[in-house]
């Protein structure tokens, strides 16, 4: 079950006290329950994965052709549909739900979401610039990227050039976050740390990709007790 993933939403941020008295900033992300809407088979599209509907959506909102599409499959409107590829198909079938269950054995996750839109910025606020001088010999232009860069041949500015621009509002990902609780009654994951995006952003959560061997906080704080425990016992 862990080849797929689920959307939630980014509530906000809170912190989570442990018995040593360690406080961790941590991230709170109310997670919409997935439906399996349909299977795609090897046969159809030369690959096998699943399409999740995720989050409601009200039918006014819908085009004649999706209208048809749910009807068709006999489903309530889902607001974002998502395809994730998995191994096995026979593990699924229309109409399952996953929720935050799909996650009870995994310590950490990747997730996906929009960083903040700042507007227009310039090239010291967008891409840390240290501008121009400050002093002698700079005339009106302390914060100017400087030069751009070519002469007569090739006579233009290359694609991907460092200059001001539309900042923020991208996609980002970030990987091996862990998970410091989870709460199923209300459907919310607690992240260690910060993620990207501003409050009620989307966020894709999945199982991280890579094989992590670093210890979780609940674990180190174990060791730190066993620890204690002996050199109490050698006094």
């Amino acid at each position: 079950m862990s080849e797929i993933g689920l959307i939630g939403k980014k509530i906000g941020m809170s912190r989570e006290f442990y018995k040593t008295g360690q406080s961790v900033p941590v991230t709170v992300i109310k997670v919409e329950k997935g439906r399996v809407i349909q299977l795609i088979s090897k046969e159809k599209r030369g690959y096998d994965a699943i399409q999740l509907g995720f989050g409601k959506i009200k039918n006014s909102k819908l085009s004649k052709a999706m209208k048809g599409y749910y009807s068709k499959k006999n489903t309530e409107a889902k607001k974002i549909l998502k395809e994730f590829r998995v191994q096995d198909l026979g593990q699924y079938k229309e109409g399952n739900e996953f929720g935050i269950e799909i996650f009870k054995d995994t310590k950490f996750l990747d997730i996906r979401s929009k960083t903040i839109g700042k507007g227009f910025a310039g090239a010291m606020k967008r891409h840390n610039f240290g501008g121009l001088r400050a002093s002698h010999g700079v005339s009106i232009s302390h914060r100017a990227h400087g030069s751009t860069g070519q002469n007569q041949d090739p006579g233009k500015v290359f694609k991907g050039k460092k200059m001001a621009g539309h900042m923020g509002d991208k996609l980002r990902s970030m990987q091996n976050l862990e998970i410091i609780k989870t709460d199923l009654d209300n459907e919310l994951i607690y992240l260690k740390g910060s993620i990207p995006g501003s409050k009620n952003t989307e966020v894709l959560i999945k199982k991280a990709v890579k094989n992590i061997s670093k210890l979780t906080m609940s674990e180190k704080n174990e060791i730190l007790e066993k620890s204690k425990k002996i050199k109490d016992k050698k006094k």
